[in-house]
């Protein structure tokens, strides 16, 4: 921490230990997210066949590629011959070749050929790591962690998203935060203020909330009390032509490392819509996310009615993710420049769900742990991943 940061601490008359603002608990937005989980990477649509694409995950480069036969394979993207982006390279059949000396690559990371290699010359022992993959929901899911646990951990459970009674709407986006951020977010639904513009006025009632060793879910009444609301908002909430406003029961649930949100009109049994979103970390250090979402919205009883409805929709789920991004950007600029956590919260329901990301996730490396290392396996493991 700065001279100038103590001495505003000092005139303040608080002095945050390291950790959690004072608590003494280990810094959450120092923890990292723990790579034995299915993430998404890719929409599937974005990985055409014959083609090439860069990914990553929490620093770790990934080359993905769908070969002639359709199947997506990952590899790490690095050349072992001279570490140059296999991303660059050329789909060949099932293969990947890179593009400086043609090396070619099996989707299981094993080199296949190499050109000029004299006869009777061995090839090298070590091709490149493979991740396993796996597609779902229009999406390219990779297991970053440890191989054999990635057959025994399911992917995560949309039934909403495979319906023909549903719509389902995607979100790809990049947010310059630590996904701690974007789980408190949408949790913490005392934040309506900041979308007043666009939701009218709300006042969010905390139903009541459980928690667990991996998981918070929190349920609310949204009750509306004036102001204007966007058109896309309503029709989201099945509010119909005439745009009655009735109250919403939200339940949102953090079950790691995975956050949905549910929205039952008080008047139905039958959801109006539901999220399903995932924050896959980019970078080492965690602080930039890919958000990818889906939004699956029950269709009504009039054909094409969610047709018509659906530009003035994605407008509105536009704005206010557009206004929560420049919220949690915001805090993690105010880490940045503080050096730690100086927040001071005081909602229960965040202490809570700050405490199950910090049991579930995972120390992070200093870049100095991956510096020189030869082998992938390992270095991947260096990136961020504690065996277990």
């Amino acid at each position: 921490m700065t001279e100038e940061a103590n001495a505003t601490h000092a005139r303040s008359g608080y002095a945050p230990e390291s950790g959690d603002g004072g608590t003494g608990e280990v810094d959450l937005r120092r923890v990292g997210i723990d790579p034995d989980f299915w993430y998404p990477v890719a929409r599937s649509a974005g990985v055409p066949r014959n083609k090439v694409r860069a990914a990553s995950f929490a620093g770790r480069r990934i080359a993905l590629y769908r070969g002639a036969g359709g199947t997506v394979y990952a590899l790490e993207d690095r050349c072992a011959h001279r570490q140059v982006p296999l991303s660059l390279g050329v789909v060949e059949g099932e293969v990947l070749r890179c593009c400086y000396h043609a090396w070619a690559y099996r989707g299981n990371g094993r080199i296949s050929q190499i050109p000029y290699l004299p006869k009777g010359a061995e090839r090298p022992p070590r091709g490149v790591r493979s991740y396993p993959v796996r597609e779902r929901y229009g999406l390219v899911f990779v297991f970053p962690g440890a191989p054999d646990r990635a057959e025994v951990t399911p992917l995560p459970a949309l039934p909403e998203a495979d319906s023909a009674r549903h719509r389902t709407m995607m979100f790809s986006r990049t947010v310059r935060c630590h996904y701690s951020f974007m789980h408190e977010n949408l949790l913490d639904m005392n934040h309506q203020f900041l979308h007043r513009g666009v939701l009218g006025r709300i006042q969010p009632e905390l139903l009541g909330y459980d928690t667990g060793p991996s998981f918070v879910e929190a349920r609310y009444l949204f009750v509306p009390s004036g102001g204007r609301k966007d058109r896309g908002a309503g029709l989201l909430s099945a509010e119909g032509v005439g745009g009655a406003s009735t109250p919403d029961v939200v339940t949102i649930r953090t079950g790691y490392p995975y956050q949905t949100l549910r929205a039952v009109p008080e008047t139905s049994g039958t959801a109006a819509f539901s999220l399903w979103a995932a924050y896959v970390p980019e970078d080492l250090e965690q602080r930039v996310s890919r958000v990818f979402g889906l939004l699956t919205i029950a269709k009504p009883a009039f054909p094409g009615a969610l047709t018509l409805a659906w530009p003035l929709i994605r407008r509105f789920t536009e704005r206010v993710f557009a206004q929560d991004r420049m919220a949690v950007e915001a805090e993690q600029r105010a880490w940045d420049e503080q050096g730690e956590d100086w927040n001071q919260e005081v909602f229960p329901l965040i202490l809570d769900v700050r405490k199950v990301l910090r049991a579930n996730g995972v120390p992070l490396r200093p870049s100095s742990a991956v510096a020189g290392c030869p082998d992938a396996g390992v270095c991947a493991d260096a990136r961020g991943h504690t065996p277990r």
